[in-house]
Formats: C-alpha cells, sequence, structure tokens
C-alpha cells in the first residue's frame, strides 16, 4: 500500500537529500511534510515500530521503516512495510539508517491521474480474468511460494547446508503443506491483486504473528541452516523481519558461520540445526556485536576474516538466492551476470536448465539475456511479476496498460528496448564506481566449479571453470560487451547512453 498511498499523496519518488541531524521520521500528509523526532524509536524493531506509528498517527498511514539492522547500517538490511513486506536485499535499509531516517510515513487523500480511465479499467479487468483462470492460480493462492520447497529438493536445487547439496532429506518438514497445515492463518494480496499468495502465519510456540514464509526464506533459513521444524524457520523469519534484514543474505551468511564451526575456522558457531543458536546469531548480526559486526559485512568480508573463501556463496559481494546451481548453468549465469550481485529475481532460468539439459552450456546465454530485460521490466514498472510468470497474463497487456495510465504510446518491443538500456547503464556504474572491476566480478563462488554436488538428484555435477567462461564469452559477445564484461562504445551509442562513454573509458 505504501506505493499507492504515495501516489494519492501527489508524488511519483520522494528523494533524501544528505542526512538528518538526528534520528527522524518523515511524515507526508497530502502537501504537508515535516522531519519528526524519531528518538523514542530508535533502537526499536521496525514491526513494533510500524505499529505503534500507526496508533499514533493514524492507521490510514503507510509506513515504511528500518530496525536495528538499518540504523547499524548491516549491509543486507531491508526497508519493512504492512508488518512484513520487505525491499529487501542490497541494503536499502542501510542507506535509510546512515541518512537516520527511521521511518517514512504517508497519507494521501487526492486522485491519481490517469490518461484514459475506461481503456485502463477494461485491460485491468482482462488481466483479472486471465489471472484467476490459469491452471495454477488456485495452487497459488494456497500455498504461494513456498510449493516450491519440494520441486526444489526434487530437482537438487534446494540450498542445504551452505549449499552443500541441493536435496534437503527434512524437506516435508518445511514445506508447503505442513507450513498450511501447522501456521498459515489467512491468504493475503498485495494492493489490487486477486492471487493472495501471500501468507499470514502464526507460532503458539514463539507467540508471534509473521508474513510468510516465502520459498527464499524457507530455504535459507530452513534448509541452508538445517531447521527441521516450521515454527523455527516462521520465528527465525520473523526475528529477520523486526530486526530489518533480508532472510536470504541472512541465512547464508548464517550458513557460512556454521559450516565454518564445522571446519575450525569459527570458535563458538552454531551448529546446523541449531535454531536457538541461530536466533542469537541474527540479533548479533542486526546488533553488530561479537561476530555479527564481521557478518553484517556479509559473506565476503566473513571469508576474508576467517577463511573459507571457497565456501563464501556470493558473488559481488551479493549472497546466492536459494537455488543450488552446479546442476542449472543458465540459473548460475544468471547469479554470476545480475546487476546487484547474485540473486534470482532478474533471471530466474532454473526451469530451463531442466528444460535444455542440466550440464548443458549452449543456448543458456540467450535464455538469461531474454530473461534479464523481461523480468526487471516489471521493477521499472513498478508492479508484480508473478501474474505474468505464474498465471500467463501477457506482456501486451502490461504495455497496453502502462499507456493507458501515462497516455503513451509503447509496444512491448519498446518497453523492452527500455529494459535493455537500464541494463547496460547499470553495468556502466560498476564499470565507474568500482575500482578494478570486470569479468572477475562475474565468477561465481569455487564451490559451484570444483565440488560436484555429493548427493540427491543433482549427484556429480558441477559447472567447471571452462564452462564458466564459455558461459560468459557467449553472454558478453551477445550483450555487445568485450571480453572482460564492459559495454562497447557502439553498443552505449546503439542505445542511446553515449553519455556515458567518457565515464567508463576515459
Amino acid at each position: 500500500m505504501f506505493a499507492p498511498e504515495m501516489r494519492y499523496a501527489g508524488y511519483d519518488v520522494i528523494i533524501l537529500e544528505n542526512r538528518a541531524e538526528k534520528p527522524s521520521i518523515l511524515v507526508i500528509d497530502d502537501d504537508k511534510v515535516e522531519l519528526r523526532d524519531a528518538k523514542e524509536h530508535w533502537g526499536k524493531g521496525a514491526i513494533d515500530t510500524e505499529l505503534a506509528l500507526k496508533k499514533e498517527l493514524g492507521e490510514e498511514f503507510q509506513c515504511a521503516v528500518i530496525g536495528p539492522a538499518g540504523e547499524n547500517l548491516v549491509k543486507f538490511a531491508c526497508i519493512t512495510h504492512d508488518f512484513g513486506r520487505q525491499a529487501g536485499r542490497t541494503g536499502i535499509g542501510a542507506v535509510l539508517g546512515h541518512k537516520r531516517i527511521k521511518a517514512v510515513c504517508v497519507r494521501g487523500t487526492k486522485d491519481a491521474p490517469v490518461a484514459d480511465i475506461r481503456a485502463m479499467e477494461r485491460i485491468a479487468k482482462r488481466m483479472h480474468r486471465t489471472s484467476r483462470s490459469h491452471k495454477d492460480f488456485k495452487m497459488w493462492q494456497d500455498y504461494g511460494t513456498s510449493f516450491f520447497i519440494p520441486l526444489s529438493s526434487e530437482w537438487g536445487s534446494l540450498p542445504t547446508r551452505n549449499f552443500q547439496t541441493g536435496t534437503y532429506e527434512h524437506a516435508d518438514k518445511i514445506d508447503h503443506k505442513t507450513m498450511r497445515e501447522r501456521i498459515v492463518k489467512l491468504d493475503k494480496a498485495c494492493f489490487g491483486c486477486p492471487m493472495c499468495c501471500g501468507k499470514y502465519s502464526y507460532s503458539s510456540r514463539y507467540k508471534v504473528y509473521c508474513e510468510g514464509c516465502e520459498y527464499e526464506t524457507m530455504a535459507m533459513l530452513g534448509a541452508n541452516c538445517g531447521l527441521t521444524d516450521v515454527e523455527d524457520v516462521l520465528y527465525a523469519n520473523w526475528l529477520c523481519d523486526n530486526l530489518g534484514m533480508d532472510t536470504i543474505s541472512a541465512g547464508s551468511v548464517c550458513a557460512f558461520i556454521m559450516e565454518a564451526g564445522e571446519k575450525g575456522l569459527i570458535q563458538a558457531a552454531p551448529k546446523f540445526g541449531d535454531a536457538q543458536g541461530l536466533f542469537e546469531l541474527l540479533q548479533k548480526i542486526a546488533r553488530r556485536e561479537g561476530i555479527g559486526n564481521v557478518a553484517a559485512e556479509g559473506t565476503k568480508q566473513l571469508a576474508a576474516a576467517y577463511g573459507g573463501r571457497e565456501f563464501a556463496m556470493q558473488v559481488k559481494g551479493m549472497e546466492m538466492s536459494a537455488y543450488e546451481s552446479r546442476g542449472a548453468p543458465a540459473m548460475l549465469l544468471s547469479y554470476m551476470t545480475c546487476d546487484v550481485g547474485a540473486h534470482h529475481n532478474r533471471s530466474w532460468a532454473v526451469l530451463k536448465d531442466l528444460e535444455l539439459g542440466r550440464d548443458k552450456i549452449e543456448g543458456k546465454a540467450d535464455v538469461v539475456i531474454d530473461l534479464q530485460h523481461k523480468r526487471p521490466l516489471f521493477d521499472i514498472l513498478g508492479c508484480c511479476r508473478f501474474c505474468w510468470i505464474e498465471t500467463g497474463v501477457p506482456l501486451e497487456d502490461y504495455a497496453e496498460i502502462f499507456n493507458a495510465v501515462t497516455g503513451f504510446g509503447f509496444t512491448v518491443d519498446d518497453l523492452l528496448r527500455v529494459s535493455e538500456r537500464v541494463w547496460n547503464l547499470t553495468r556502466c556504474y560498476w564499470w565507474r564506481e568500482v575500482e578494478g572491476f570486470g569479468r572477475s566480478w562475474d565468477m561465481p563462488p569455487e564451490r559451484e566449479m570444483k565440488e560436484p554436488v555429493p548427493s540427491g538428484a543433482a549427484k556429480g555435477l558441477v559447472v567447471p571453470p571452462e564452462k564458466v567462461n564459455a558461459l560468459l564469452d557467449d553472454y558478453y559477445r551477445k550483450r555487445g560487451w568485450d571480453e572482460n564484461g564492459k559495454p562497447t562504445k557502439e553498443k552505449l551509442t546503439e542505445l542511446g547512453l553515449d553519455f556515458a562513454i567518457n565515464d567508463i573509458y576515459g
């Protein structure tokens, strides 16, 4: 609800410049904008703070909040909204924390301008019908993303004990059916969506309500940390939400510490399956206490401090999300070339690996590039991609409704061209801002290249360095980049990005 409420207040974007002098809350009430003292809220949990702010300001205010992790500049801190929805990954919560902004609260009472409201309503109803009539719609309503747990384990793609393997022997204890039977209380939809794929859950053991768990959370805090009870995973989920931390990176960091403990690199580390040890570790990370101070920087920095680079599951400093990819070269290439590091969101290619051959690399670069244009398009448009990818709403409908709202005349190809421009411009930022950036930054974790999967459906599979480099060669060539992964001058000119040439070529 935050984005619609912001628009009802008359704003497309909120830009925060410089830093507040003291911890503050930005309150926007239509045209009235003020900074309020956040002293009584600083240090408190994100969910706790949102509840308090709604009580103080009014239920109609929508609040984007950080928790202690954001205040303490944890590199994977989130912004929390609606008691469990996250602007996760990449540490955006730390940006607000650095600016000393505890929350942004907004209420709007204006109309949102629409160029052709009748066309918008007609297209929206068509999209709604398409989504609801899809064969998988009911499954998404019943289970959300959690139904991928058994599938991923069957494929050998479920990260287990820090990606040591991809099939979890206790998957049935944390899967969608167990979750539905034991913890789910109601289905929850985002603003204006028919899918209701969100799940609002309750743990009678820990006495907490929590939105979730999503597949990524179940995988990374569950299987990847060796947990075997769905209520333990839910509580870890709630802790991350209230502390304001990304569950994917948090799960990866904790699993790294657990494996490093097994290998004697870190003393007094919790063991895989130790739920209480995991809970304590999450608290230490959010508050930068003890080993949590280094862990708050991510697995790359942990490996630099303690050793274990070969099992630090990250690319560009971003922890891999929940798909073990030694049996999925396209998915691995997606992680390698993602513009923010090893994130699944830009190119979810694992199904194409199953379709085209798990040990094959031919055609995988084409798959990844296609997805890297289509999936980020939804981020550009500001809407969820699930109704497209999961329930069959065509891209043409998104182009039509975009035009109805804005008055523009974009085709799908026009929009995909915008997406390609954004992808290349983001790459230019890396080249401009990061000294020594290049091909080496696109290399995957050593485990994915050198350790064949020891068990399960993907047993024996690995993507050796020669295949990794062949994937990158093909990808760079088809992107119009040079052999080191830099967009060529010709490509930038073709995309109308020639203004960036001097920045990256000098």
